[in-house]
């Protein structure tokens, strides 16, 4: 793929519309009042009917458009045939895959579905749809959006802003903290600090110019989380890393829990690395 870039274009193509898909259908699913909510690993970790709909939908999408890639979502969900009405039909990678649609019970703004596109271990394309966008303007407004970018491209449906010089704002976990967590977030010495849910959702905040960090010193978060957010932000010209700087990579086999927590800017991200207090690094070994 690294040498075909109209493979890598139609691939995008297609996990945007696959993307648009599953945000009607997540829509759907709140509307019909039927969520299908599991717990997988407790309370804070919940699986929705839409979760598996929309999994099912991405996957046999893509993988019927393009049958050599492999594609990891992060539901393990039965193999099985996705019904007609999932489908949306229009070389070597990787797709991971997330929705969180867990969230959308209570925070409609927080929801995201999230196609991140990994070639040679590294987050090269993604593509972030947001269902509820625009939710707060009432009855009859248009529902939802879709962020996407291609490094060396750029990244579209949204507008690029920064946070005013001079103000350090840090968007962080809104329902995982802990101490490390805590202790990180105060050493950046914010002026704000934005609790909100999703790391699709917190990268969009640093693009948008409502955050100037991402601070999550924590384990939890997993590849399929940070390689569609990493790869918009990167294509913008920030940098998304673990606590200790370090690149995560996206390999097939790669291990899927982002161990060393996520330290995501938009600008200065060497500040920001600066900060990290040695109980963090140290307790966060990096990969």
């Amino acid at each position: 793929m690294a040498s075909s870039p109209a493979v890598l274009m139609r691939l995008v193509a297609s996990a945007y519309t696959v993307a648009e898909k599953a945000g009607t259908i997540v829509r759907k699913v709140l509307q019909s009042g039927e969520l299908g909510i599991v717990e997988k690993t407790g309370a804070n970790d919940l699986q929705t009917l839409a979760d598996r709909l929309v999994q099912k939908s991405i996957c046999a999408s893509l993988s019927k458009s393009f049958p050599k890639v492999t594609i990891i979502g992060e539901e393990e969900l039965p193999a099985e045939d996705a019904e007609e009405e999932l489908l949306e039909n229009g070389h070597s990678s990787l797709i991971l895959q997330k929705s969180c649609p867990d969230q959308y019970a209570r925070l409609l703004d927080h929801v995201t579905v999230l196609i991140g596109i990994a070639y040679g271990g590294t987050a090269i394309a993604g593509v972030i749809n947001q269902p509820f966008y625009n939710y707060q303007m009432g009855a009859g407004a248009s529902l939802g959006r879709t962020l996407w970018g291609v490094l060396g491209l750029g990244a579209f449906g949204f507008q690029l802003q920064e946070v005013p010089d001079g103000k350090r704002i840090v968007t962080t976990t809104r329902s995982h903290s802990n101490k490390l967590v805590i202790d990180a977030v105060q050493a950046m010495e914010p002026h704000d600090v934005i609790r909100v849910g999703g790391a699709g959702n917190k990268i969009i905040q640093l693009v948008e110019g409502k955050a100037s960090a991402y601070v999550f010193a924590s384990p939890g978060c997993k590849k399929w989380d940070t390689c569609a957010p990493e790869a918009i932000l990167h294509a913008v010209g920030g940098k998304l890393t673990d606590m200790h700087g370090n690149a995560y990579r996206y390999d097939a086999n790669v291990k899927h829990m982002n161990s060393a927590g996520v330290l995501a800017t938009l600008r200065n991200h060497e500040y920001y690395l600066s900060r990290v207090p040695q109980v963090v690094l140290q307790a966060l070994p990096s990969d």
